[in-house]
């Protein structure tokens, strides 16, 4: 069984002891890559040394989380850009989207951060890694304008309804990124799931969050990403190997990384 987290936090704090042995498992495990979102700017050095460190299995994101946009947005994202065309070793744009969840402070600063996040994606037709909590509506308005340009990415943490999924299933070149929600005992995402074309999915952790049944409470890591694979094994009826190689597949199409 071979896969690829699309989405994992390794360059947190939460790995600075035992880096090495997160990375040994997750290739025990049967990862191939794993894809490393940057959320702010200090982020995007550490992910790029930790994926220098790990060659062809660690790939970097660079993007400014929504929960990072504060009214000093602009000066950050034109040093990620000066970073995005200098270096240029991302393979997506991302973590990056809205977030209203907590507070509507930074609204506007939000939308324009993300907007030109976007046409960064035009420009230099890489992929999005898209992260969205209750700002659906403002998001899908910005996607649309761009839609034709875009190359594709990932809605990253679905955990929608069908109504949601539909939706986002519009954009034809993106795909859902599921994680450890699917396995929750109180998740609807089993129910959700078989509706969504195993074709528009990929998998991912967002360790070390999340961590699936039965490693809720821990700190998430890409081994566990074998209890996702079960589950949405299950779901959909095939084997664990058949969702592996579909999601592989998909990673493919939208990153143009394969195993």
């Amino acid at each position: 069984m071979h896969f690829i987290d699309t989405h994992a936090h390794l360059d947190g704090e939460e790995y600075k002891n035992d880096l090495s042995d997160v990375v040994a498992r997750a290739k025990q495990a049967g990862a191939q890559k794993i894809f490393i979102p940057a959320i702010d700017l200090k982020s995007v050095t550490a992910i790029i040394n930790l994926c220098r460190s790990y060659p062809d299995f660690a790939f970097p994101m660079i993007g400014l989380h929504p929960e990072e946009v504060k009214s000093d947005y602009d000066s950050v994202l034109t040093e990620m850009k000066k970073m995005l065309v200098r270096d240029n070793p991302f393979i997506a744009i991302g973590e990056v989207g809205l977030d209203y969840y907590w507070s509507r402070e930074f609204e506007k600063e939000q939308l324009d951060a993300f907007e030109k996040q976007v046409i960064w994606s035009v420009e230099y037709h890489k992929p999005l890694m898209i992260h969205c909590r209750k700002g659906q509506n403002e998001m899908v308005k910005i996607l649309r304008i761009y839609e034709k340009e875009l190359p594709g990415g990932v809605f990253h943490c679905f955990t929608g309804n069908e109504k949601e999924a539909a939706e986002l299933l519009l954009f034809d070149k993106f795909a859902l990124g599921i994680g450890g929600v699917l396995t929750f005992k109180k998740s609807h995402l089993p129910e959700v799931l078989p509706n969504i074309p195993l074709a528009r999915i990929v998998l991912e952790t967002d360790a070390p969050y999340m961590a699936p049944t039965p490693k809720r409470g821990e700190r998430n890591e890409s081994s566990f990403i074998v209890y996702i694979i079960k589950k949405m094994a299950e779901c959909y009826s095939v084997t664990e190997d058949e969702i592996c190689e579909r999601t592989n597949a998909n990673v493919s199409r939208i990153f143009g990384v394969t195993t």
